[in-house]
């Protein structure tokens, strides 16, 4: 049987609007997938529905198939995407009237049942669907199928049981589909962008990196690629880099299968060309992943710069003015973050300013408005030298909080709407399994000792970071066995939380994968109430691992270019 084509046009609600014209005109393609949500896109979707009712779905969508449904049509393409955020009934009756409008026979499907109960102050609650709704919609004819909140990956795993007739149990090529449904979800992660070792390649191919494709085959594994001519680059450390963002232990949970990341092997077949096989998989599951967001208040900030001589007595005096103003009616959470991106003696204004961050949170709108803009406003002219702001404090504005829970997936009404109306329930799986960690593998013999040099972690390493609700991940690997035997035993939980202090506190796992050389780490509780609460400077943990590399660590000279 002929592999299976799918390619990716987007990687969020936002991402690059031209390029489901760029997949559809570039090469050929099965299935043209694209991934529009995201924890904020779902808050964000949120507040959409409650100011239209009719709304609640990616409009980007919508406005990328006036094009997007003629192009598909004329190459037999069949299209899937959760651009239906909320409402994904509206948005297939909003692609109805698209099609007709165009002439165009174009048969639409959607996925729903993912939508949970409503409960007090929860905004959006959603469970992870699988990929069988979206094999019966494709089974059905099909030509375009939006869903709601299903996992990333059930936009390559559903086409896929579809196409070759894979049965509910056949769990090693259901995780083989998850695995290159992964590797394609983010867009032109998998192509060089966001990549740690971007340095190493062809600049011009980084200027505009073309979207990824897999070529799925009915034993499971893939061959992830590129269009032929297009920018970016396909290689064994992009797709590594792209396999280790936002996952946790070996055991990759979903609701099709249980994927086991220990077994996945990735080959450079050939320029632009990385093999996926080997990947083994087990019983989902009993539980869906649910992620629910809700408002958790008000908040505001004020960023104050700081230039030239004493820095950190400028910062003492602001904060103890601006707090003394905020005392008589404290909002409940106050933040300062002292960033010195000074340098002594500069030779710019800029490069001589550090810059002091204060966020204050509470559940009264009023104690983060009026009353952090007049504490701070009315300084100007009474506090440090130099006295200035980067932009004046606003009203203050409404916060989100996302939350993961986990659900019973036989009490989850997963439904196929086929083309023709016709409602079709989809089963849970036939089998369950409950997730447990996967024992340390054996490790390789440690490099022998030698002499070493202080350097940053990353001229040997790479790493890509991210979100999960509160938690992060940061996943680092390296590209010789060499280079592998010593990060293995050098990189530990405690030297992790001693290069990087903000996560002393804070509960740190190690997950060790010797197929990818590969440790992934998830650090719980840095991000706070999730990126929607934007509690930290880097509210989705997409840097954490650039830091990570950028600290010194004593690296062996025969490992050193």
């Amino acid at each position: 049987m002929n592999p299976l084509r799918i390619g990716n046009a987007s990687g969020f609600y936002g991402d690059r609007f031209t390029a489901v014209r760029e997949m559809l005109t570039d090469g050929r393609l099965d299935v043209l997938t694209g991934d529009y949500l995201a924890e904020l896109t779902m808050l964000i979707l949120g507040r959409d529905l409650l100011k239209d009712p009719s709304g609640g779905y990616a409009k980007t969508f919508l406005r990328q198939m006036e094009d997007g449904l003629g192009l598909a049509h004329e190459r037999g393409t069949r299209i899937v995407a959760n651009a239906g955020g909320l409402n994904p009934a509206g948005l297939a009756d909003a692609l109805r009237e698209l099609a007709a409008k165009l002439g165009l026979p174009t048969r639409v499907a959607h996925v729903e049942g993912d939508l949970l109960p409503a409960e007090p102050g929860v905004l959006t609650a959603n469970a992870y669907l699988g990929g069988a709704g979206i094999a019966a919609c494709l089974a059905a004819g099909a030509d375009v199928v939006v869903t709601g909140r299903v996992t990333d990956a059930a936009l390559v795993t559903g086409p896929a049981q579809w196409h070759f007739g894979w049965g509910p149990e056949e769990y090693n090529r259901l995780a083989g589909a998850v695995v290159a449904g992964h590797v394609l979800e983010c867009g032109t992660q998998a192509t060089g962008g966001n990549y740690a070792f971007f340095r190493e390649l062809d600049p011009t191919l980084l200027l505009r990196p073309g979207f990824p494709l897999a070529e799925l085959y009915e034993d499971g594994s893939a061959v992830v690629t590129k269009h032929p001519g297009t920018g970016g680059v396909v290689d064994v450390g992009t797709v590594t880099a792209q396999l280790l963002y936002e996952t946790g232990g070996a055991r990759y949970a979903g609701p099709d299968v249980t994927a086991r990341l220990d077994t996945v092997r990735l080959t450079q077949e050939g320029p632009d060309r990385v093999r996926i096989d080997g990947v083994r998989g087990e019983a989902p599951p009993p539980t869906l992943k649910a992620g629910r967001c809700r408002l958790g208040g008000h908040r505001n900030e004020v960023v104050l710069v700081l230039t030239g001589l004493d820095v950190e007595a400028k910062a003492a005096l602001v904060r103890e003015q601006i707090g003394a103003a905020l005392a008589e009616n404290p909002p409940a959470e106050v933040r300062w973050e002292l960033a010195r991106t000074d340098r002594e003696d500069a030779d710019t204004e800029e490069t001589a300013s550090a810059l002091l961050r204060l966020v204050v949170r509470d559940q009264d709108p009023e104690k983060v408005g009026r009353a952090l803009t007049g504490a701070a406003i009315e300084l100007a002219l009474a506090s440090y030298p130099g006295f200035h702001v980067t932009a004046p404090p606003g009203r203050g504005a409404p916060y989100g909080v996302f939350e993961t829970a986990y659900v019973p997936a036989a009490g989850v009404p997963h439904t196929a709407v086929l083309p023709d109306g016709t409602r079709a329930a989809i089963p849970v799986p036939p089998a369950a399994r409950a997730l447990e960690p996967v024992p340390e593998p054996a490790l390789p013999a440690p490099l022998p000792p030698g002499p070493a040099v202080r350097a940053p972690l990353g001229r040997i390493a790479g790493a890509r970071s991210g979100d999960k609700g509160g938690d992060a991940n940061v996943g680092v690997w390296v590209r010789t066995e060499a280079e592998w035997r010593w990060l293995v035993h050098t990189l530990t939980v405690d030297l992790f939380r001693a290069l990087l202090p903000e996560t002393a506190d804070l509960h740190v796992t190690r997950h060790v994968l010797p197929n990818l050389r590969a440790v992934n780490f998830t650090v719980a509780g840095i991000l706070g109430e999730g990126v929607a609460s934007r509690a930290r400077f880097d509210p989705q943990a997409k840097a954490l691992g650039e830091w990570l590399r950028s600290r010194h660590v004593d690296v062996p000279e025969q490992l050193l270019p």
